[in-house]
């Protein structure tokens, strides 16, 4: 997917920095060993790493993707639910990916109306 991800250092950045932020909050071999395999992904030829990770796209950070029907963009975001004295809900986080523009819409739209008319052709091969 890497190589499909037209802003992939910025994307890599934020990634990056969600993953330190759930080190800090509680440290779990898990994610940091997720965290080592992200900084590891090489920087596509002529892509310059973002100076930082903060200001508003720390919020809601785009993410491009070239499909065969055209680039998708959407807004991530990700949102923490709970408070840090609460073990179980401070760990408990929801990322989302909303549509940035009406091509993405339409690309979507095409994508999913191609997947139910493929499922309903393999259905009917299989009941055949």
């Amino acid at each position: 997917m890497g190589p499909r991800i037209v802003n992939f250092i910025e994307w890599r950045a934020h990634t990056i920095t969600v993953l330190r932020q759930q080190i800090e909050t509680r440290p779990d071999p898990v994610i940091q060993a997720f965290l080592t395999e992200v900084m590891g992904y090489p920087a596509p030829p002529g892509q310059l790493a973002p100076a930082t990770s903060d200001g508003p796209q720390r919020y809601a950070t785009p993410l491009q993707v070239e499909t065969r029907l055209g680039t998708v963009s959407f807004l991530n975001t990700t949102t923490v639910f709970g408070t840090p004295t609460e073990v179980t809900l401070s760990e408990l986080a929801l990322e989302m990916l909303f549509p940035a523009d009406p091509a993405t819409i339409a690309i979507v739209k095409a994508m999913v109306e191609e997947g139910a008319a493929q499922a309903i052709k393999s259905g009917l091969q299989k009941a055949s």
